[in-house]
């Protein structure tokens, strides 16, 4: 029953509308689109998160989350290569592992797209309250942050989210020269900071340079701990895997591109995460009985509002424009912090939009109701789903906190690239002569490593994470039961109805999740 129900690769390719690609993308220029899909959220969001994890030792989280990371993406590129149609991991394991281990997937994008956009909210809200806050028209603190980080109710966050609903709804994207723009302006911020606090640096702000030492399963700090946090921090990659279609000699140019920009982007995280470090210090907080408190806990807002930790790297909700206000370069933390609220409500944008495009695939599959992949009639959008996605993205960003977010929503992407992985080697063995524009290096290495490494940064994520994902599973097999099993698609009596609706396809550039 595990692996019933495989939706052949043939009907899948069929009912795609699937377009032929010149082959044009070399090796460098994969690398620069690497470089745009990866840098970003994570960086200007999740330091301050990883620090309180790992101290300096979050520098070495940064190296462990991208060798999985480049790991997942081979195994990643082959399929995408063979089946460059919507709904990326959820369509793989359909036309390799079945309909049921398929749903299962489709559910946990659920955490990887929506709960993301809900943590991206977050991390833009705390640098515009920031901006607010050194302008004097700051928010009360009771609307600034959700019940846990020490507030009530985070309303810039919950804002964002609604009005990029809205956008979407009409039928809004992010244009290539939008992206190209955004890119060149985070590349350029950082680089600003890494040439100020890097030299500030002091050696005495990296001792101990592992507090919390290497970590413990589901225990959610540590180096360990940290490398499953900032594993968000490289979502955004399988934009190289999925253009591999589009390149010049992909078994070649695809390896280069993936491990250049990954290189590049770790390279970059390191240097950021040695400069704030470095400049001011990166210490976690600690509880009566020696342990790290947990980031985004009750405890640890409590913690960060005694006046002793008023100014800590680890409590600051805005930590890279933060660290250049305490060295005295107001100016430049507040150009920071104007680059990242240009910058991250696109994020929110592609990961809402990226959740629209698995509903609307699991909808067409017959999983969901159909009136979710109903598109606009004057807008050909799919708004139903999209408002419905909107709303829950608000909530989680008005009420949770941004590291809880970022690990709840690696736990469903984790899981995805595991199962991913799995197809890969399982595609090899039942249809080794298939076409394959890429075929990953090494396959049955790299392809148990990206499983070990995913199962490895996924156990030690907090057990209350790995808790909610096991019960968003459940629940997930409930719906199934209860619905997608008895209406199938591919139960022969239940096909679709042709009725003419179809969403505009995704944006080319993006950043995130590739829907």
């Amino acid at each position: 029953m595990l692996f019933w129900r495989v939706k052949p690769l043939e009907k899948i390719l069929e009912t795609a509308e699937k377009k032929a690609l010149t082959r044009q993308l070399g090796a460098f220029q994969l690398t620069m689109l690497g470089i745009g899909a990866v840098i970003g959220t994570g960086i200007f969001v999740l330091t301050a998160e990883a620090g309180q994890k790992a101290g300096p030792g979050l520098m070495v989280a940064f190296v462990i989350a991208a060798i999985v990371c480049a790991l997942a993406a081979l195994a990643y590129a082959e399929l995408a290569a063979m089946v460059p149609v919507a709904g990326s991991a959820y369509t793989y394991t359909y036309g390799v592992l079945g309909e049921l281990l398929a749903w299962i997937v489709g559910w946990a994008l659920v955490l990887e797209y929506a709960v993301a956009a809900g943590a991206v909210a977050v991390g833009w809200s705390g640098y515009m309250n920031g901006l607010l806050d050194s302008a004097g028209y700051g928010l009360p603190m009771a609307l600034k942050a959700g019940p846990q980080a020490g507030g009530v109710f985070n309303l810039l966050a919950c804002v964002i989210s609604l009005v990029i609903t809205g956008l979407l709804v009409l039928g809004t994207s992010k244009s290539a020269w939008v992206n190209a723009v955004l890119v060149t302006m985070k590349i350029v911020a950082l680089i600003v900071f890494i040439s100020i606090a890097v030299p500030a640096s002091q050696d005495t702000n990296f001792q101990p340079f592992f507090p919390t030492g290497w970590g413990s399963p589901m225990g959610g700090v540590g180096v360990l701990g940290a490398a499953a946090s900032i594993f968000f921090a490289y979502v955004g990659f399988d934009a190289v895997s999925t253009a591999a279609e589009e390149t010049k000699n992909p078994n070649r140019n695809i390896p280069i591109g993936l491990i250049g920009s990954l290189v590049i982007c770790t390279i970059f995280y390191m240097l950021v995460g040695y400069g704030a470090v470095g400049s001011m210090g990166a210490q976690p907080l600690f509880d009566a009985a020696g342990a790290a408190i947990a980031p985004g806990s009750k405890e640890f807002a409590a913690a960060c509002a005694l006046p002793a930790n008023a100014e800590a790297l680890v409590c600051s909700h805005e930590p890279l424009a933060h660290v250049l206000r305490v060295l005295g370069w107001d100016w430049v933390g507040n150009a920071i912090g104007i680059v990242a609220a240009l910058a991250l409500p696109t994020v929110i944008l592609m990961m809402i939009y990226g959740q629209t495009r698995i509903f609307f695939t699991m909808s067409r599959d017959g999983l969901l109701p159909a009136r979710l992949s109903k598109v606009h009639p004057k807008f050909h959008t799919p708004h139903i789903i999209t408002m419905i996605t909107g709303v829950f993205v608000a909530l989680f960003g008005a009420l949770f906190p941004v590291g809880m977010l970022a690990d709840i929503s690696n736990s469903g992407t984790l899981f995805a690239f595991i199962m991913v992985a799995v197809g890969v080697l399982i595609l090899r063995k039942k249809q080794p002569n298939r076409p394959r524009p890429f075929k990953t290096p090494f396959v049955w290495v790299t392809c148990i490593l990206a499983i070990a490494g995913c199962i490895l940064l996924f156990v030690n994520l907090s057990g209350y994470t790995i808790g909610l994902f096991f019960g968003w599973a459940a629940i997930g097999l409930v719906v199934y039961f209860l619905y997608g099993y008895k209406r199938s698609h591919m139960i022969p009596g239940n096909e679709p109805q042709d009725d003419g609706d179809s969403m505009p396809p995704e944006p080319k550039f993006h950043e995130g999740p590739q829907a």
